[in-house]
């Protein structure tokens, strides 16, 4: 019995410290990034952005942030088009979807589509994959190749704006693959001299995929947990990151080049909520 008590009260007390060292990474973690948070009167800035007749194309709208972009998109109504790139016709049971254009392209073959990307003010990007389901090679083209010559086409299409979903630790330099090529693509647009350059560079997306990663699923639930008291250092909600991405394109850029890093997204989305 004695030896139990003391099993039980070792593990008891090392799992007290591993609480208070974790709950001190993520206070750090939380606190490492400084933001300051612009003022906003987002009524009267989509009034006056819906004024300018902007029209706008979305890659990636099957996806889950694409999803969520599109949602934020459709119930704004500051655009007076808005076209679905994609390799398939998507499909909508609300009518508030039943005006979007929807352009279907083979993207081994986008040179042949340049069409599709002609015409357009702004563009938001939320393509990707993973190592996992695509292989490495299958990765790298999708997520650099695909990406890349999209943004290439939409420059010569007359988009001014585009917007780039990338990953928390971007890095062109990095050793590890998936964190080196977000930023080799982000590298290689933001030469291509759009007048605005909008980089996301979001953590771990809260939201409940229809794909199952095992990895993410875990990372969501352990993360999930700890999101309510520390919300930006090392997830966010995939709601912050399309309400970031619209409100951001409704203010005026500063620079041709901006990176938002976690905590601006969570900030600018919580800006961005309507509610």
């Amino acid at each position: 019995m004695n030896i139990f008590q003391c099993n039980w009260g070792q593990t008891l007390s090392f799992f007290s410290v591993f609480v208070v060292a974790l709950a001190a990474v993520f206070q750090y973690l939380e606190n490492s990034e400084t933001v300051e948070i612009p003022r906003m009167d987002l009524k009267a800035m989509e009034e006056n952005y819906r004024q300018k007749n902007r029209t706008c194309f979305i890659l990636g709208s099957s996806g889950e942030t694409g999803k969520a972009l599109l949602k934020e998109i459709v119930e704004r109504n500051i655009f007076s088009k808005i076209t679905l790139i994609g390799r398939r016709q998507l499909t909508f049971e609300d009518k508030a979807y039943e005006n979007l254009v929807q352009k279907v392209v083979d993207f081994e073959k986008l040179e042949e589509y340049a069409e599709a990307f002609q015409g357009h003010d702004v563009g938001y990007c939320c393509l990707g994959t993973t190592k996992a389901k695509a292989g490495a090679e299958g990765f790298f083209r999708v997520d650099h190749d695909y990406v890349l010559k999209s943004a290439e086409l939409a420059k010569a299409g007359g988009c001014s704006h585009f917007h780039l979903e990338s990953s928390k630790g971007a890095d062109k330099t990095s050793s590890f693959l998936y964190l080196k090529t977000k930023g080799q693509v982000e590298a290689e647009i933001g030469d291509l001299g759009f007048e605005r350059f909008s980089v996301y560079r979001p953590a771990v997306l809260l939201v409940d995929r229809q794909e199952s990663r095992p990895t993410e699923w875990m990372a969501r639930t352990f993360l999930g947990a700890f999101s309510s008291m520390f919300p930006t250092a090392m997830s966010i909600p995939i709601t912050s990151v399309a309400r970031a991405m619209l409100a951001n394109t409704l203010q005026d850029g500063e620079q041709k080049v901006e990176i938002l890093e976690n905590k601006a997204i969570y900030n600018l989305g919580n800006i961005g909520d309507k509610k």
